[in-house]
């Protein structure tokens, strides 16, 4: 106890501790910002570009995937929605940003033959 007691009142222990330098702070943060963008940031931008250049490169016929699970036809294309036809005769609107993924030429129509097929069957 009194070598503790002696410490704290030697002059050595009484001086203020020497200021750290900020730099090696700084370079950690901007490491880790840069870790960020490249495996956050960056591929998320390019996945919204990819959904941008496929919705504008859409047109009338085009068979799409929209993200509410429905197989589509696109009757109609305007400036925000889409008329797609889900069903033989029933159309519905749905917004641009709605669809998932453009799909390959005959998936509507094999979904529509593979429905019916099924209900002549019972």
């Amino acid at each position: 106890m009194l070598a503790f007691t002696a410490m704290a009142f030697s002059p050595v222990f009484a001086q203020a501790p020497e200021q750290q330098s900020i730099v090696p702070t700084l370079i950690l943060f901007g490491g880790m910002f840069v870790v960020m963008y490249f495996l956050m940031i960056r591929p998320q931008q390019k996945r919204a570009k990819q959904h941008r250049d496929l919705i504008n490169s859409l047109k009338v016929g085009d068979e799409i995937l929209l993200s509410s699970g429905f197989v589509a036809r696109i009757r109609a294309i305007d400036e925000n929605y889409v008329s797609a036809e889900i069903a033989p005769n029933v159309v519905i609107k749905a917004q641009r940003q709605a669809i998932s993924s453009l799909l390959p030429k005959g998936t509507y129509k094999e979904k529509i033959d593979s429905n019916n097929t099924a209900e002549k069957a019972e």
